[in-house]
C-alpha cells in the first residue's frame, strides 16, 4: 500500500506516469467511467475547502465510485476530542481510499501510520499541498508539452505560499528550469528553500520586486495572493500591493504563449479583465485538478492491489 503525502513520495517516472494517465482520462473519459465501481473515497476535511474537496468528490464519482466523509472538524468526532489516528483507523474500515485535509502540519503522515487504506494529503497547514502541485504539473504539461527548458515566474507571497514551495521542489527535478522570484522583500522565498532546493540542485534563479522587469522572459507566470496580514505595517502593504496585481497593461510585453496560473482562490491579485485573455489558464487549472485526482485515485488503488492494472 502506498500513500501520497508529498510529491517527493513519487519518483520522476511515477509523476510522469500519473500525468500521462490524467491525459488519457481527459482523452478517453468513458474508458474510466466505471473503473472504481464499488469503491469508496472518504473525504476527511478538518478545515474548510471548496475546490479541493469538490474536485476529489467529482473525481471519484466520474470514476464510478462513491463518496463519504465530512467537510469540517465540527461535524466529526474530532469535536469530541477523538485523535486523528483513531478517526482514520475507523474510517479506513469503511472506505477504500482517504483524502484528508488538516490545519496541522504532518497530520496526514500521522494518519498514514494508522490507516488501513491509502491516504492522500489534501493539504496540511502551511506545509504541503501535493495534489495542487500535481494539478500545476498537469497544467504545465497540457499547455507547454514539457517540464524542461522553461522560465517560470512565481509572483506574490513566496514566503508563506505552500503551493509555491511545493512547485519549486517538484520542478527542481527537471532540466534547465529557471525561476524568477517576484515578491516584496518581506515575502521572499525562505532561505531554506533557496539552500536546500534551488542551490543544491544548481538551479538558476533571480529575485525582483516588479513583474514588468521580467515579463518578457517568462514562459509561465504563477500568481499568488499578497496578504495584508503578512506585512509589518499598513504603510508597507499599501506601498507594495498594486505592484503585485496583474492587469492587461502589465502583460503588454509578455510572450504570446505565456501561461498564467493561479492556485485560487483569487482576491484582487489578477484583474478580472485578464480572464478573457487566452493566456489565462487558472480556471482550466482548476478543472485539471479533477483529472489529476482521478489519476491519483486510480494509481494508489492499483498499487495497493485494489484495482487491476490497466
Amino acid at each position: 500500500m502506498r500513500h501520497f503525502l508529498d510529491t517527493t513520495d513519487l519518483t520522476v517516472e511515477e509523476i510522469d506516469d500519473i500525468i500521462e494517465l490524467a491525459l488519457d482520462i481527459i482523452a478517453n473519459k468513458e474508458k474510466y467511467s466505471h473503473i472504481c465501481d464499488g469503491k469508496k473515497l472518504a473525504t476527511l476535511f478538518f478545515e474548510p475547502s471548496t475546490r479541493t474537496r469538490l474536485s476529489f468528490e467529482a473525481a471519484m464519482m466520474e470514476l464510478g465510485g462513491n463518496v463519504l466523509g465530512f467537510s469540517e472538524a465540527a461535524s466529526s468526532s474530532a469535536s469530541k476530542g477523538e485523535s486523528v489516528g483513531d478517526t482514520v483507523k475507523v474510517v479506513s474500515c469503511y472506505a477504500d481510499i482517504i483524502a484528508m485535509r488538516h490545519p496541522l502540519e504532518g497530520a496526514p503522515r500521522v494518519a498514514s501510520m494508522k490507516s488501513d487504506s491509502p491516504i492522500i494529503n489534501a493539504g496540511d497547514g502551511g506545509h504541503s499541498h501535493p495534489t495542487q502541485t500535481m494539478t500545476d504539473l498537469l497544467t504545465i504539461k497540457r499547455e507547454k508539452g514539457k517540464f524542461e527548458d522553461l522560465t517560470i515566474g512565481l509572483c506574490g507571497d513566496l514566503k508563506f505560499g505552500r503551493t509555491v514551495h511545493s512547485l519549486i521542489k517538484a520542478l527542481s527535478r527537471y532540466k534547465n528550469i529557471k525561476f524568477v522570484l517576484i515578491s516584496p522583500s518581506e515575502l521572499r522565498v525562505p532561505s531554506y528553500i533557496k539552500r536546500d532546493v534551488l542551490d543544491r540542485n544548481n538551479l538558476e534563479y533571480c529575485e525582483v520586486e516588479k513583474m514588468e522587469e521580467v515579463m518578457s522572459e517568462l514562459d509561465i507566470l504563477y500568481m499568488t495572493r499578497v496578504q495584508r496580514e503578512r506585512f509589518f505595517s499598513e504603510d508597507d502593504y499599501l506601498k507594495h500591493k498594486d505592484a503585485f496585481v496583474l492587469d492587461l497593461k502589465k502583460l503588454e510585453n509578455a510572450k504570446k504563449d505565456l501561461v498564467i496560473m493561479h492556485p485560487l482562490p483569487r482576491v484582487n491579485e489578477i484583474a478580472t479583465e485578464v480572464d478573457d485573455d487566452e493566456r489565462a489558464k487558472y480556471f482550466v487549472q482548476a478543472l485539471n485538478g479533477k483529472y489529476i485526482r482521478e489519476a491519483l485515485i486510480i494509481r494508489l488503488l492499483q498499487w495497493g492491489g485494489m484495482l487491476r492494472e490497466n
